[in-house]
């Protein structure tokens, strides 16, 4: 029942719906056409107008009759096969869609180089105080170079004793020797000595000798005046030092170290 309803009112709502359909066709037409003719006028406007010139321009959009060729009677062939069939070298401007900007004046250039000059002036002094802040952070601090060097009063050190004081964290041995000390490190054979080395080189004033109180051996402490030859004894594993600090006997392959230092006065010693 319902599909014959529809059947029977189908043709009456396709003879309702045909005159707004013939009318808004129509109009969509004469729209087309209006824009055509106003094409077409713009086209035969022009001098030299062609079919081709007219159909070039309408497909150019907003391009500017210099850009389209028009203006140089070359209307026919576009701008980019114009410029690809006659390359050459030289730049012209186009001053039809802007405008080409005048230099400045020149009784500027003093205040012009001022102020380029004055701007790489505070970059390079920028530059600079980046640079002494970063060496100046790697350097070491008041701290730390009050620890590098230590200052040791001798005037109290008796002849024959030793004395050990602390410098960067490891034991210094400060011995005063005596006239039969000096003799025998003297004395000492160079071919007898694991690591031979003359005692004249490892002292500044013979009376005083300096040396770091660590073991070539394994980095222990050697016991002073003690061992076979009078000087230090390692009882790790039985290394044993002259009265030079040279290595005599045991597993300790080099001679104590002997550290930077210099007397500022008669009873002052300064390490490091």
């Amino acid at each position: 029942m319902l599909a014959r309803g529809l059947g029977r009112r189908l043709p009456a709502l396709a003879r309702l719906a045909a005159p707004a359909h013939s009318s808004s066709g129509a109009l969509f037409d004469a729209t087309i056409s209006a824009k055509e003719d106003r094409v077409t006028d713009a086209g035969a406007a022009l001098p030299g107008a062609t079919p081709l010139t007219r159909s070039w321009n309408f497909s150019r959009g907003f391009a500017s009759d210099a850009l389209a060729g028009t203006a140089s009677g070359t209307a026919a062939v576009p701008a980019t096969t114009q410029a690809l069939k006659n390359i050459s070298n030289e730049i012209t401007y186009d001053f039809h869609t802007h405008d080409r900007i005048t230099p400045g004046d020149p009784t500027k250039k003093a205040f012009t180089y001022l102020v380029l000059t004055g701007g790489r002036f505070i970059y390079a002094s920028a530059l600079r105080i980046l640079a002494l802040k970063v060496i100046l952070s790697m350097s070491a601090s008041r701290d730390v170079l009050a620890m590098a060097s230590l200052e040791v009063d001798i005037a109290s050190i008796e002849p024959g004793s030793t004395v050990t004081v602390k410098w960067r964290g490891k034991p210094v041995f400060v011995r005063h020797r005596t006239e039969h000390d000096i003799q025998l490190a003297n004395s000492t054979p160079m071919k007898e000595l694991r690591d031979p080395e003359e005692d004249s080189v490892r002292v500044q004033n013979p009376e005083w000798l300096v040396v770091v109180g660590v073991c070539t051996h394994l980095g222990c402490v050697p016991l002073p005046n003690a061992g076979d030859y009078g000087g230090w004894f390692c009882p790790c594993h039985g290394s044993h030092y002259d009265i030079s600090g040279r290595i005599r006997k045991g597993p300790a392959p080099y001679n104590l170290e002997v550290p930077e230092y210099k007397f500022t006065e008669e009873t002052k010693l300064l390490i490091g």
